[in-house]
């Protein structure tokens, strides 16, 4: 081989090399290892027909899906323990896989064993250069949760007054708020507000169903999205007031809050702070 060839065969060699995903990424969670090359033929099987054979949300299904679906590549995600711009842990992508995402088309993988879900985070980690020069961010940390009471769900739909959280959400949390219409999220794709009314006896949120899953929305935010973090603007207190107000406005769910607040405020939680006329409501 001439000096040429060689340098040629060397250079296509490193080519390559960058282009392909780095199969020696691993997961980690408790006693479980997640390898990469395990996890790219289950993400073969079940993942490409929506995030693409590159991981960049362009699957040949994408185009038929509302939202979008994930792009890895970016390595930006939305359900995180840590805090806002920092990558998730192995263990907050492997939730996610687990439970999907609801409003969207991503389903539930917990019928998959453990070890594939471990493999998939591992594969998944392989799309983005983020993962081989950075760590996870320090997960959170969430207080024990305060008693329910009509003061702190009051003092809850203060903040979201204050806060104008329903300038996106909506008064009565509908998702239909003056700034809905105009939102996008970091891929410049229109993107809507969640909708807590909607339902019926619905527990979920976008990233779980407890009320420390929603505690965490608030102190991480949703990166990607307008859905910023208020870890900076607000006190644990206050996040867990507003947790028990928005859980009042699941009107169909039920629940301690609602219980707590059953014949204590107008039908319409807005009402009860004389809000009603502002939402800017499109209904």
């Amino acid at each position: 081989m001439n000096a040429v060839s060689k340098q040629w065969f060397m250079g296509l060699a490193l080519a390559v090399t960058v282009a392909l995903p780095s199969f020696a990424q691993e997961a980690h969670i408790g006693n479980l290892t997640g390898h990469a090359g395990d996890g790219k033929k289950l993400y073969r099987r079940y993942c490409v027909g929506c995030h693409g054979p590159l991981g960049d949300g362009n699957g040949e299904n994408a185009q038929w899906i509302d939202p979008k679906p994930r792009d890895f590549v970016a390595g930006t995600f939305k359900c995180r323990s840590t805090p806002t711009g920092t990558l998730p842990t192995d263990e907050d992508l492997y939730k996610s896989v687990a439970r999907g995402f609801t409003n969207s088309n991503m389903p539930h993988w917990d019928a998959l064993a453990a070890q594939d879900r471990i493999d998939l985070v591992a594969y998944i980690k392989t799309f983005s250069p983020r993962w081989q020069s950075e760590k996870p961010g320090q997960p959170i940390a969430v207080p024990a949760e305060p008693a329910v009471t009509k003061e702190s769900i009051t003092h809850g739909g203060e903040l979201f007054q204050k806060m104008e959280c329903w300038k996106c959400h909506g008064q009565q949390g509908r998702g239909d708020g003056p700034s809905a219409a105009t939102l996008t999220d970091s891929k410049d794709q229109p993107i809507r507000p969640y909708n807590f009314a909607d339902g019926a006896n619905d527990s979920r949120f976008k990233c779980g169903d407890t009320n420390q899953d929603l505690f965490k929305i608030f102190m991480t935010g949703l990166d990607g999205t307008p859905m910023p973090s208020f870890a900076d603007v607000i006190q644990p207190n206050d996040a867990w007031d507003l947790v028990h107000y928005l859980r009042t406005l699941q009107i169909h769910r039920n629940s301690k809050e609602n219980e707590v607040m059953k014949g204590s405020v107008p039908k319409s939680p807005a009402a009860a702070f004389g809000k009603e006329k502002s939402s800017g409501s499109g209904n």
